[in-house]
């Protein structure tokens, strides 16, 4: 029972929240070679990487993930423990956020008692280490110990134990001959408390066994372990302190684990038997160049976590033999960069902030998702190309990929290989020029994109000529200046966004000031215009997106809100450029939607439907005309991993949307998909629909349908059972049968808003501009 005593009491009770399981229309896209914590349990290993789960079974050599598809939050893991006896996966965060995952359930359990305590400092809320006793869990903090019951899922008492009960920073914890051990931070020393005591929230209850900084103390079976800061082991017995060994580097991690004592430290695997004899060392690995972070043991094998290679399979006694184990999964995760194609993805993670900013420079890697498996290129073999963002596929070559460097230039790959970095020495690429260091080379490249004739447009920001374009079939390339609107290469440090629309007119997002410009190389007689100010309704000059939609309206994203420019076609002749924003009725109010947001990205799907990112707020789906709110994902109520969207890129074929945030990617299965030219591909599934299927809730698509087309659905002997109309019926609009783009959507029921019974449905496909049908038939069991 809990004693109110406010100072040293963390709650009353647990406040659990179920997560919900999303792997219907989610999936998530983790990486997995930085692992943090390796634990064992029920014949498996549990290693968390950054704000992910996987589970290795020793016995079947299976591989499972738990992400945020099955409800983990997505935040930084900060420790894991498995419980054998209660089947069950306690993870803990940096920012004291706790979750119970459940073997035998996909349920998992938020519980937000440390995280939601406004006594506690943020900074202070870091969960450090979990140890079991009986039924209890010993919540190892920065401001002390909790402790939690896993019998009853709720919170029990919390122990400062500094003097005069004080907030100290607790390592971790064990149980030994009826004591509680802390290991102490900032020379708070080795603390115990009794556990025949019944008022352990008394600090006065707590003595200092030693002084000194303690990283660690465990217990294995008879002994009992302490790790002093300065790197030195010793064991206790009848309170005295016996040096067993200084290890070369800190000791990462201490566990007893099998009758073994383990101890990781960033080099080395120490392994001892119950009498401290050392059974086996693991060193770094030569063909394994990393750090190591944590560590288990069994009989036969060491499982050691690592920061590139996830964890590392050892046999016992011959550390020669070394098997990778981890998901397979992309470089790192924080995506920047994306580009979909059919059945795959492109991603980046060279960033820059919000000012167009690279450094302090990173040298990171590439990924490719390719037919379900990742493909990824270590930054060594990209010609040291740095702060690598934007992608394009080139569409008349989809082995040919280029990739802009905020650092070095343009990286050129085919066929999944660098073949090509160009830069100030051997392209028309320019280099920013430093008065006061005109040697300094920083070649900013950002965005990127194809035009219909198979010529790459690149931007390179900082530059006197700030658009380039690139042939890659004949390798020429042009410049052109902008100055006309930028006077100074100084005053605009980079482009978000770059688009071509169908007239061949080029759209830059223009940095923090100028806001969206239209260009046009006009046969070398250049035409530009710029929409930014206030007079043309521009709520900010900063412009973060754009995109152009089937109908040919310009998407403006800013700082500040949102923006749409109807009439594209008369950009340059117009001098009265005018955007709007768009009026919603919320409540009975008219607003402005998105008013006041940061847009960091704008997608339009196969069904003119669009995607928007936020900086804070997650991601928007609307339907075409932004008139009605589709979906909102946020963390509240999605896999996402954060509500940072950096980047958002569509799978048009297949109707998946991808996610770039701020601590992961995530997909999601839309179901919208572009139309075809014809309807020649068209056919319908499932088909047959059998008992099982959620015909309601699941529906029946026909897909591969042209863009303006009249469907009816009859049963055999021609009564009309559904009818649809792509301009009408479309998703989300209630209707039985629904068209989004390339799709369309069927319910089973019928005109009277029955489901049909069974038998032969005929689906009369019409295309309203070409008179082009087809007929489908689909059998339904029921």
């Amino acid at each position: 029972m809990f004693r109110k005593i406010a100072v040293i009491i963390l709650c009353v009770s647990s406040i659990l929240v179920g997560a919900q399981d999303y792997s219907a229309s989610w999936k998530g896209y983790f990486s997995f070679y930085n692992v943090k914590t390796v634990v064992e349990g029920n014949s498996k290993i549990y290693a968390a990487a950054d704000n992910a789960v996987f589970v290795y079974d020793k016995q079947t050599n299976d591989i499972h993930e738990i992400t945020t598809i099955n409800g983990l939050s997505g935040e930084t893991i900060s420790t894991i423990y498995y419980s054998d006896a209660y089947e069950l996966l306690v993870v803990g965060y940096e920012n004291g956020l706790m979750e119970i995952v459940f073997d035998n359930d996909n349920d998992v359990l938020t519980i937000v008692d440390i995280l939601d305590k406004v006594t506690i400092p943020p900074t202070s809320k870091r969960i450090n280490h979990f140890y079991a006793f009986n039924n209890l869990v010993y919540i190892s903090t920065r401001y002390g110990v909790s402790v939690f019951d896993l019998e009853r899922l709720e919170f029990g008492d919390t122990f400062f134990i500094g003097n005069g009960g004080t907030q100290v920073q607790v390592n971790q914890t064990t149980v030994y001959d009826n004591y509680i051990y802390a290991a102490c931070a900032g020379d708070q020393g080795l603390r115990r408390a009794s556990l025949l005591d019944t008022n352990l929230i008394d600090f006065n209850n707590w003595e200092t066994v030693t002084t000194g900084s303690f990283i660690a103390v465990t217990t294995q079976g008879d002994n009992l372990y302490a790790v002093r800061s300065d790197r030195r082991l010793f064991k206790i017995e009848n309170g005295l302190f016996t040096e067993l060994i200084q290890f070369g580097d800190s000791p990462l991690d201490v566990q007893a684990v099998n009758n073994n004592l383990v101890v990781t430290t960033r080099n080395n695997m120490f392994v001892y038997d119950t009498m401290f004899n050392l059974v086996s060392q693991l060193d770094i690995d030569s063909n394994f160049t990393t750090q190591y972070t944590s560590g288990v043991a069994d009989t036969n094998y060491m499982f050691v976590g690592t920061r590139d290679f996830g964890v590392l399979k050892v046999d016992l006694f011959n550390t020669s033999t070394i098997e990778e184990i981890h998901p397979n999964g992309l470089l790192l995760n924080r995506p920047f960069g994306l580009q979909a194609e059919p059945n795959g993805l492109w991603v980046t993670f060279g960033e820059h902030d919000l000012w167009y900013n690279p450094y302090p420079l990173n040298s990171r890697g590439i990924s490719h998702l390719k037919h379900g498996e990742w493909i990824n290129t270590a930054y060594s073999d990209l010609f040291d190309a740095k702060c690598l963002n934007k992608i394009s596929v080139n569409p008349f070559n989809k082995n040919q990929v280029f990739i802009s460097s905020f650092f070095n230039g343009l990286l050129e790959l085919n066929d999944e290989i660098p073949t090509f970095l160009y830069n100030e020495t051997n392209s028309a690429l320019e280099s920013l020029v430093l008065a006061n260091n005109p040697s300094y080379v920083d070649i900013r490249i950002g965005a990127s994109a194809f035009d219909s004739n198979g010529v790459l447009w690149v931007t390179n920001g900082f530059s006197e000529h700030q658009i380039k374009s690139l042939n890659p079939s004949s390798n020429q390339w042009k410049s052109y200046s902008i100055d006309q609107i930028v006077p100074e290469p100084a005053l605009n440090h980079g482009f978000k966004d770059i688009i071509v629309d169908n007239n061949g007119v080029k759209w830059m997002t223009a940095g923090y000031s100028y806001g969206v410009i239209a260009f046009n190389e006009n046969g070398g007689n250049p035409k530009m215009k710029a929409i930014y100010s206030e007079e043309q309704n521009m709520p900010f000059t900063f412009s973060t997106a754009i995109a152009m939609d089937k109908r040919n309206q310009l998407w403006i994203g800013t700082y500040r809100g949102l923006r749409v420019l109807y009439n594209t076609s008369d950009i340059f002749e117009n001098d009265n450029i005018q955007v709007n924003e768009i009026i919603i009725e919320e409540g009975g109010i008219a607003k402005e939607l998105l008013f006041q947001q940061y847009i960091t990205d704008i997608k339009v799907d196969g069904s003119n439907n669009k995607w928007i990112g936020t900086s804070d707020s997650g991601i928007f789906y609307f339907s075409a005309d932004g008139q009605k709110t589709i979906y909102h994902f946020t963390t509240e109520n999605s896999p996402l991993p954060s509500n940072v969207i950096q980047d958002i890129s569509i799978d048009e074929v297949n109707g998946v949307v991808y996610i770039a945030t701020s601590r992961g990617l995530v997909s999601f299965l839309s179901g919208s998909s572009s139309p075809f030219t014809t309807l020649e591909k068209a056919y319908a599934y499932p088909n047959p629909v059998r008992p099982n299927f959620n015909i309601v809730e699941d529906k029946v698509k026909i897909k591969d349908i042209s863009e303006n087309v009249n469907i009816k659905i009859t049963d055999i002997e021609g009564n009309l059972v559904a009818e649809g109309q792509s301009r009408t019926n479309q998703r989300y609009g209630g209707y039985n049968l629904e068209i989004d783009g390339g799709t369309a959507y069927w319910n089973g029921k019928n005109l009277a808003n029955n489901i049909v019974a069974s038998g032969v449905y005929l689906v009369m496909l019409s295309d309203l501009d070409t008179y082009e049908t087809k007929v489908l038939k689909i059998m339904v069991v029921r």
